[in-house]
């Protein structure tokens, strides 16, 4: 399937002209809701019919303006900020250079310079964790939007947690991050080139500097201590360092009635309940309690739900279905051993038996569980010592000599 990405304005064109050749609008009348000629409509139809919705696209989109400064003049307009007026908003940087150096540059254009190279920023979210994983940033998502709403888009390089890298045929493409921002309305723009790119890291680069020898000093060093320090350390990093905005309207947004930010930010799945009531979830078997809401869901699909602190829920729509859990790659511990004194040489045999197989594993693509709370699916205990390779079928019979064959056939006479 191919996925063809149109704006707003080229899925309006596009619906316009698919009327025509269904004959429900006349081409003149396209032509009038479009705002073009009558000339420009028929080789938008021809464009259609030769290429399909990809030839609606403007033929411009990703490549440079013909308007575009050359590369050695932002440079040069950079280096002459950075040197001059490193403290200076655009509109008053631009008359300067106008009035010092006779470079006659927009503002806006100026702004848009600046922040590219990093000299127009501020910080707005900081926090330390263990790893870079989707429930770690599901967690920093969840206290900005609580702090300053929700943002338009959120401009990322292309780690995995906000961009499928090894994208397929197989599913939408769309990460678990990716698909709980979507439901909020809030879009992800990567970072498609090196100098962009260097733009999200510019600022990784200086904290990198700054913010560790600043923890250092005050001798910080757990993550729970880092995340205490760092609401007074972003105050005063951005007293010094951040500018004030061109346009100093905030567009973020808050939360919509319908806006459900916890139930929003979750690792979701689906699975397929069986007629008996179960589903399969990460060598986990899950029961559904027989309620009014799940008897009926035999042979449908229902969402598994992981929350960053660990928690598991099972929906179906608006509901929240009851259900326990078999773990099929438990293992029979001690502490099972002696609370059960009538089954203790049963379940000792069993410990030992768990000991000379192999771990079994979890999933491949289950999420990195680094920043997630307590939850139901602990890793396999390593084993000391290699571990025994179990082999299929029945053991081999044991090979007797002829002095022991003869002996058994004269005990059994």
């Amino acid at each position: 399937m191919t996925v063809v990405a149109m704006s707003r304005g080229e899925l309006s064109r596009y619906d316009t002209l698919l009327r025509v050749t269904r004959r429900e609008l006349r081409v003149e009348d396209a032509a009038t809701l479009l705002g073009l000629t009558r000339r420009q409509v028929g080789r938008l139809l021809l464009r259609l019919r030769a290429e399909g919705p990809e030839g609606l696209v403007s033929r411009r989109r990703g490549r440079p303006s013909n308007r575009r400064h050359s590369d050695a003049f932002r440079q040069r307009v950079i280096t002459l900020v950075r040197e001059h007026y490193a403290d200076f908003g655009p509109t008053l940087a631009a008359e300067y250079l106008s009035e010092r150096h006779q470079i006659t540059i927009s503002h806006e254009t100026l702004r848009k310079l600046m922040i590219e190279a990093g000299l127009w920023s501020e910080l707005m979210h900081l926090r330390m964790v263990e790893s870079e994983n989707t429930f770690a940033y599901m967690d920093a998502m969840t206290a900005y939007i609580e702090a300053h709403g929700k943002p338009v888009a959120i401009y990322s390089d292309k780690h995995g947690v906000f961009r499928n890298n090894t994208a397929s045929a197989k599913g939408d493409g769309m990460t678990h991050f990716g698909r709980s921002l979507e439901a909020l309305n809030i879009e992800i723009i990567c970072a498609n080139s090196p100098q962009a790119k260097g733009r999200v890291e510019r600022a990784n680069g200086t904290l990198q500097d700054r913010l560790v020898k600043a923890m250092r000093l005050e001798g910080i060093s757990t993550i729970a201590e880092a995340n205490a320090f760092l609401p007074g350390y972003m105050a005063r990093h951005n007293q010094r360092f951040a500018k004030a905005p061109f346009d100093p309207r905030d567009v973020h947004r808050p939360l919509a009635p319908h806006d459900d930010l916890k139930a929003e930010m979750v690792w979701r799945e689906q699975r397929t309940v069986t007629q008996a009531l179960t589903l399969h979830y990460n060598k986990a078997l899950i029961i559904l309690e027989p309620t009014e809401v799940s008897r009926p869901l035999a042979g449908k699909r229902v969402d598994v739900c992981e929350y960053p602190d660990g928690r598991l829920e099972i929906r179906h729509e608006e509901h929240v279905l009851p259900y326990r859990v078999f773990d099929k790659i438990r293992q029979v511990n001690q502490a099972a051993i002696v609370e059960n004194k009538h089954l203790d040489a049963a379940l000792a045999m069993a410990k030992a038996m768990q000991e000379l197989l192999p771990p079994r594993k979890r999933n491949n693509n289950e999420p990195c569980r680094r920043s997630q709370g307590a939850h139901m699916f602990p890793p396999p205990q390593p084993q000391e010592g290699a571990p025994v390779k179990r082999k299929r079928g029945r053991p081999p019979l044991p090979r007797l000599t002829p002095n022991e064959a003869a002996q058994r056939m004269l005990e059994s006479v």
